[in-house]
């Protein structure tokens, strides 16, 4: 029987559960009230308020701008749109490197102003203090590994990760340690399919994958970049499932025309 279909209200021991039974798990970003309320409805595990919105909503060439205050806002939105989903918030840079008491006071905001079910954060061994003082505070964690976009200057590219044998190990060894630690889950960005089935496989927490192949437990894709809101964004790694780009613009066009024609509005369209 499938674990996530009779249930009102995805946590992250569902998550868990459907690793357990080989079910794979859905993800997508929202950022605002209205688009969260479709992507719920359509039956989306989690939703992941991104930092992405610094690219999506801001127009932002990085993810680095966005502060925790416009974080808070956009994860509140999504809050009160949502009746199943689980909703992770994205800590956005600065808000946790470097020092654990910060990261703790970040996490808290982010849970009593939004009313959010969870936080994640970036990187493995480096921010492992971060990590742990938030857990403590019993907020659930998701961790991110591989490609983490936060870091883009120290990488100077987001070409794939982890290729070398080196950083592979690390990889793995992070993946152990963010669940020893407790992190509820891992998103891996943009690495070798091979290896991210290897960390699937060797850890029991569910396993997101952005770019990491088939062998995870779930994916995970930016909501804009999926429906061909974005045009500019094409890696290997995306689907679109529609191209929202052109038919919005030809909706826009039809009504602008209606509009300069006196088409619009008509007799049952005024008072």
């Amino acid at each position: 029987m499938s674990v996530h279909k009779d249930v009102k209200k995805i946590t992250t021991h569902v998550l868990q559960e459907m690793k357990a039974n080989g079910e794979k798990i859905s993800m997508l970003t929202a950022y605002d009230f209205s688009l969260a309320r479709i992507v719920d409805d359509a039956g989306i595990d989690v939703i992941l308020v991104g930092d992405s919105a610094s690219n999506v909503m801001a127009g932002h060439e990085t993810t680095l701008p966005i502060t925790l205050d416009q974080m808070i806002y956009h994860a509140s939105s999504v809050i009160r749109a949502i009746d199943r989903a689980l909703v992770v918030v994205d800590l956005p840079f600065g808000s946790y490197q470097g020092n654990s008491k910060s990261a703790l006071d970040s996490a808290i905001r982010i849970m009593k102003e939004s009313g959010a079910h969870a936080v994640k954060l970036e990187g493995g061994s480096e921010v492992i203090e971060s990590i742990s003082r938030i857990l403590s505070a019993g907020i659930p964690v998701m961790g991110h590994l591989g490609l983490t976009p936060q870091s883009i200057y120290k990488f100077g590219t987001y070409t794939v990760r982890a290729k070398e044998e080196e950083e592979a190990k690390k990889l793995i060894e992070d993946a152990k340690l963010l669940e020893d630690k407790g992190c509820f889950a891992i998103v891996l960005e943009k690495i070798p399919a091979k290896l991210a089935t290897r960390v699937a496989q060797e850890v029991s927490v569910p396993i997101i994958g952005i770019g990491a192949g088939s062998g995870v437990d779930g994916q995970v894709l930016v909501l804009h970049d999926m429906l061909g809101i974005n045009n500019e964004f094409k890696p290997r790694f995306l689907r679109k499932y529609n191209n929202l780009y052109e038919q919005i613009k030809e909706s826009i066009s039809h009504y602008i025309t209606d509009v300069r024609s006196k088409d619009f509005p008509n007799d049952k369209e005024q008072y």
